[in-house]
């Protein structure tokens, strides 16, 4: 019986967990993925964003996603996802249409979140899993995202794996201690402790002055003691 507790309390607490990133990429979204197109247009310059419009198809592929992106940031996401009557194709229109282009992979991304917001985790992993791309600040947040939809479908071990690659990869205050506190309360579930202590232990160590590390000790104590 103590047992079945325990396991349902752990339960609860991954689930507050993913919660509190949910609430994060909610309030941030526009931070994280807002601006993808003009870091896309303007990372190397002016010269590659004289290049990236003159091409006709990546001019399309650019439009369409954003008229997308204005339902996606009014938190619209079925019609971001699907379009409407008005000339707007959605985020899954753009990914398969104008595939091969950058806006046609950002597409997966916004339609990787939309899914996740909408609870449809399995649809959205595979256009998370889809997306590709090394910018800094977008390619650690799709990569928290997709550690998220792995933990709600269950698979917890690929979860923790994943949120611990997108705070490597994000390597900063604002997304890495999120994703390692997260990783680190699913590595517990798992009855991982020591890979729990290294998640929290990052978090205290390399990210001193952020919220997550105020309180990191006591996550610490209590993967130690268990």
């Amino acid at each position: 019986m103590a047992k079945e507790t325990n396991k349902q309390q752990t339960v609860v607490n991954v689930e507050e967990t993913l919660n509190k990133s949910e609430a994060f990429i909610l309030k941030n979204k526009k931070m994280i993925l807002g601006g993808i197109i003009a870091i896309v247009l303007i990372f190397a310059g002016s010269w590659a964003y004289n290049e990236f419009i003159s091409t006709p198809r990546e001019n399309a592929a650019a439009e369409a996603l954003y008229k997308a992106e204005q339902y996606f940031n009014a938190d619209n996401y079925e019609q971001a996802l699907n379009g409407d009557s008005l000339g707007c194709m959605g985020f899954i229109a753009v990914a398969d249409e104008y595939s091969g282009t950058d806006a046609g992979n950002l597409a997966k991304a916004y339609a990787g979140i939309s899914l996740a917001q909408l609870k449809r985790y399995e649809e959205a992993t595979s256009y998370l899993e889809d997306f590709s791309g090394d910018d800094a600040m977008v390619a650690p947040a799709v990569l928290g995202a997709l550690g998220n939809c792995y933990a709600q479908l269950g698979d917890n071990e690929k979860a923790a794996s994943t949120l611990m690659k997108a705070a490597a990869e994000a390597d900063n205050n604002s997304l890495s201690p999120l994703y390692l506190m997260q990783a680190g309360e699913i590595y517990e579930a798992l009855g991982e402790n020591k890979k729990a202590l290294d998640a929290y232990n990052q978090v205290k160590n390399k990210y001193p002055r952020t919220m997550q590390a105020y309180d990191v000790d006591k996550y610490i104590e209590r993967a130690t003691t268990k």
